[in-house]
């Protein structure tokens, strides 16, 4: 770190010294690089104003693992809580789930796992359903096959969506023209059931698009990277042209590590390395990926602020107010 960092990761210690409530709403908190500490980040983000966190779906094999993970969470804190006054550890945010099957991964998906989840929704109505797209990120996935296939797990997903009445959360990668197609010829309406545009990553005319057509843009820690001039310029364009009604906050932990937490190697997401060599356990987790937590989202409420020109109490609590309209919720700000 120059001296030059330094200095400004000081002036950024001092800008998120307040606690500001939020909301997480995209994170892979189930993956294993967090069992050996997960009640502890999960204690360490609501000190840090993280008051509720998404778990959200890509495998099928993992849907159970995402509930047994939020039950746990929920169980810790219930157990705490019979003796508030008396209570030695904070707190945790509450936790939801969004279900559904990743287009990177998509050649492990089966027509059983569409129909299972489907199945899961009936039983236990999640938060959203996501996240899901179209993602051509890599040769191999830019295969008409394989990309048609992305395109009918896509549309199956907008259509539960659609039955239950829930929003979505969208994964789009390298393919924005063509998702912005499909869900305009779609009958998802997200001016009306809400959505997010997860990890937004296109340019400014897509950024524009995506809000027109109802969705919030997801920031992650990318924002914090100054030479991330395009994502900052398309964050820019949206609010420019729809105000800061249009955005939400999300870690996408353990990717996406905001640039003043990383301590070794780059922030490369562990997503898209490997569809087989998903975020490992934490003696695998090593130097080559930073392991972004939820405790880091003041980061990017900060960094956003700096680049937004916006005071950061007026932003925390829209950005609020922008995840309860996304999420179709209507938990209250907290004072």
């Amino acid at each position: 770190m120059t001296a030059s960092d330094s200095s400004t990761l000081s002036h950024d210690h001092e800008r998120i010294s307040t606690i500001y409530p939020l909301i997480d709403t995209h994170t892979h908190f189930d993956a294993p690089v967090f069992d050996h500490d997960r009640t502890t980040l999960a204690q360490q983000a609501y000190e840090r104003g993280v008051r509720h966190l998404v778990l959200v779906g890509y495998l099928a094999r993992h849907f159970e693992r995402m509930y047994e993970t939020k039950h746990a969470l929920t169980a810790t804190d219930a157990i705490q809580d019979k003796d508030w006054d008396n209570r030695d550890r904070p707190p945790i945010p509450v936790t939801h789930i969004a279900l559904g099957l990743h287009p990177f991964y998509i050649e492990q998906h089966t027509d059983q796992h569409l129909a299972d989840m489907a199945q899961i929704l009936g039983q236990k109505r999640p938060i959203a359903i996501g996240e899901i797209g179209l993602d051509t990120f890599t040769d191999a996935m830019k295969v008409p096959a394989v990309f048609a296939k992305q395109r009918q797990f896509f549309c199956a997903q907008l259509d539960m969506a659609v039955a239950h009445q829930l929003p979505v959360m969208l994964h789009i990668r390298k393919a924005h023209a063509e998702a912005l197609a499909i869900l305009k010829a779609h009958d998802y309406d997200a001016q009306q059931l809400g959505g997010i545009a997860h990890s937004f990553s296109g340019g400014e005319q897509e950024a524009k698009a995506f809000v027109k057509l109802g969705f919030k843009l997801g920031v992650t820690g990318q924002v914090t990277n100054p030479n991330a001039k395009k994502l900052r310029r398309a964050i820019s364009a949206a609010v420019n042209a729809h105000g800061i009604s249009c955005l939400v906050l999300e870690t996408d932990c353990p990717d996406m590590t905001p640039i003043m937490c990383q301590t070794a190697g780059d922030s490369a997401s562990a997503l898209g390395q490997s569809p087989d060599d998903e975020w490992g356990a934490p003696s695998t987790a090593g130097c080559a990926h930073n392991r972004n937590v939820p405790a880091n989202l003041p980061w990017v409420l900060a960094s956003l602020s700096e680049l937004l020109e916006i005071p950061i109490d007026e932003l925390a609590k829209q950005l609020w107010q922008n995840s309860n309209d996304a999420l179709q919720t209507r938990w209250p700000y907290p004072v």
